[in-house]
């Protein structure tokens, strides 16, 4: 079956099965391979890309559910992501780096939709990402630093 969609500016008719993971046709078919496959259960965040402007988790979306609609990797961030890029390496919010795509997916999305979050509302927007290797204040302080805000 032909599923039409639009992934980081760039029109795909593709003959997959609608219930094929989105994550799969990213990494297998369209050879983006910035969003991770981590649990496998939408737990961990690694997948992360933007559905519409909104995150999702890819490993368990069906690709069928993006038909018609516009997906966003890692790769497709515009210069807000790079800011963000920034802050991360500035706050030494990556260690592995494994995580870091699918956070820096979710955060854009919030500094998309509340150009100065809080605190609070970042940790409630960044709940749905794993970091292993415990990186969550300088994730934190990342976030803040990429919205210009103080990050003391």
């Amino acid at each position: 079956m032909a599923i039409s969609l639009v992934v980081n500016g760039e029109a795909h008719a593709l003959d997959v099965p609608p219930t094929r993971r989105l994550l799969s046709v990213l990494r297998d078919d369209l050879a983006l391979l910035g969003a991770k496959h981590g649990c496998g259960e939408g737990a961990c965040g690694a997948c992360a890309v933007l559905l519409d402007g909104k995150p999702v988790v890819s490993c368990l979306l069906p690709v069928g559910a993006a038909e018609g609609r516009t997906v966003t990797t890692i790769e497709g961030l515009d210069e807000a992501a790079a800011a963000l890029q920034e802050a991360f390496v500035a706050e030494d919010a990556l260690q592995c780096g494994f995580c870091t795509p699918g956070q820096i997916v979710s955060a854009s999305a919030l500094i998309a939709s509340d150009p100065t979050p809080t605190r609070e509302a970042i940790r409630v927007a960044m709940a749905g990402n794993i970091c292993r290797c415990g990186a969550y204040p300088k994730i934190e302080r990342a976030i803040l630093r990429a919205s210009g805000q103080a990050v003391g």
